[in-house]
C-alpha cells in the first residue's frame, strides 16, 4: 500500500480546457466529479496527475497552476504512472478504479505548443468512482494494488473483555503472508444485525475485496454468522465452503459441524471461518489457491476462464 496527499481537486464544465481548483467536490458513483465534463458512464471519470511529476516540469520553466493539465486530482508522494491497472485509491469514503494509464493526445494542448513537451499524455492516470462521497486538498490518498482484506471477528466474550481475540492475528498473519492487503479489522459480539451490517457496510463501500469473518459458524444457540452472511447477500458460493469442510475433515471430524457459508456482495466475497484460530487458518488454507481466481474474476480483473484448444492446437 502507497500513502499519497491530495494537493489539488479540480474540475471544468468543458472538455479541452484547463481546470479549476475547487475547496471540495462530490464524487459520484460510477459517474465522476460533480460538475465536471467528463463525467459518465466510462472509464475515464477521474483523472489523476503526480504532483511531484507536475514540480519537476515547472522546473523546466513551464509556469503551469493546479488543473493545468486537465487533471482532476494532484497527489503528492505516489508515482501514479507507475501502479498497474486495477489499483485501487481509497480517500474518505471515496474509492476509485484505475483503469487506464497516460493517453492519446491529438492535438496538442497549450502547454505542449508552449513548452514543447506535455506530461499528461504519459504521467496522467484515469480511474472510474466506485463508491462516491466528498474530495478535497490535504486528504490522505491511499493506493492497493494488491486484493485488499477485511477481518471481521464474531465472539460475545471478545467483544465483551473477558477472552482475547486470537482468530483475528491468525488470519491476518496468514492472509498477508499470502500476499493480501489488510486494510481493517473488526471485533462485534454474535449479534445478526450488526454482524450483516457490518459486512453490508465493507462491501457497499468497496472497503475491501475480500472479508473474512471469524466465530459463529457452530451449532451453538448464538452462531449466527452464516445467517448474518446470507441476509445480506447476493450470491452464494457453496464450493469454497465444502471444500472447506472436506479438507478439514482428515484433521478432525468435527469440520463436519461447521456450517460456514461463502456468499458475494457487490464485489466483495464473504468467506466464513471457524472461530477457533487453528481452525480458522487450516480452513483458510484450504481455499487460497481458487480464492486468488475467483477473487480475479469478481473484481473484472480477469474475464475469461480456461478455453478448449483450437482443432489445431489439439492434432499438434
Amino acid at each position: 500500500m502507497l500513502e499519497g496527499i491530495i494537493q489539488a481537486v479540480c474540475t471544468s464544465s468543458g472538455k479541452g480546457t484547463a481546470k479549476e481548483p475547487r475547496i471540495e467536490v462530490l464524487a459520484k458513483t460510477q459517474w465522476g466529479l460533480d460538475g465536471d465534463a467528463h463525467c459518465g458512464t466510462w472509464h475515464r471519470q477521474v483523472s489523476l496527475l503526480s504532483y511531484d511529476k507536475v514540480e519537476a516540469f515547472r522546473q523546466q520553466g513551464a509556469e503551469v497552476s493546479e488543473g493545468a493539465f486537465g487533471e482532476n486530482l494532484l497527489v503528492e508522494g505516489i508515482d501514479l504512472a507507475t501502479l498497474p491497472l486495477g489499483t485501487i485509491f481509497m480517500a474518505g469514503s471515496v474509492v476509485l478504479e484505475l483503469t487506464q494509464i497516460g493517453k492519446e493526445c491529438h492535438s496538442g494542448c497549450d502547454i505542449f505548443k508552449k513548452m514543447g513537451t506535455c506530461i499528461m499524455p504519459t504521467q496522467g492516470v484515469f480511474t472510474r468512482v466506485l463508491h462516491g462521497g466528498v474530495l478535497k486538498p490535504g486528504m490522505l490518498l491511499r493506493a492497493y494494488s494488491k486484493m485488499r482484506v477485511f477481518v471481521l471477528c464474531a465472539s460475545d466474550k471478545g467483544y465483551a473483555g473477558t477472552r482475547v481475540d486470537e482468530s483475528t492475528p491468525a488470519v491476518c498473519k496468514l492472509a498477508e503472508a499470502a500476499g493480501y492487503e489488510l486494510v481493517g479489522t473488526s471485533l462485534l459480539g454474535d449479534d445478526r444485525v450488526q454482524l450483516s451490517a457490518k459486512m453490508a457496510e465493507v462491501c457497499d463501500g468497496y472497503q475491501a475485496d475480500l472479508l473474512l469473518t471469524t466465530g459463529g459458524t457452530g451449532l451453538s444457540l448464538r452462531d449466527v454468522t452464516p445467517e448474518a452472511t446470507l441476509d445480506i447477500a447476493q450470491r452464494q458460493v457453496p464450493g469454497l465452503s465444502e471444500l472447506m469442510r472436506s479438507s478439514c475433515m482428515h484433521i478432525t471430524d468435527r469440520a463436519c459441524l461447521s456450517r460456514s457459508v461463502c456468499a458475494t456482495r457487490e464485489r466483495t466475497l464473504i468467506v466464513n471461518l471457524p472461530g477457533s484460530p487453528k481452525a480458522a487458518v487450516e480452513n483458510l488454507n484450504a481455499i487460497l489457491n481458487p480464492l486468488e481466481h475467483g477473487l480475479l474474476m469478481l473484481s473484472g480483473k480477469s474475464k475469461e476462464c480456461a478455453t478448449l484448444p483450437s482443432a489445431g492446437e489439439q492434432n499438434s
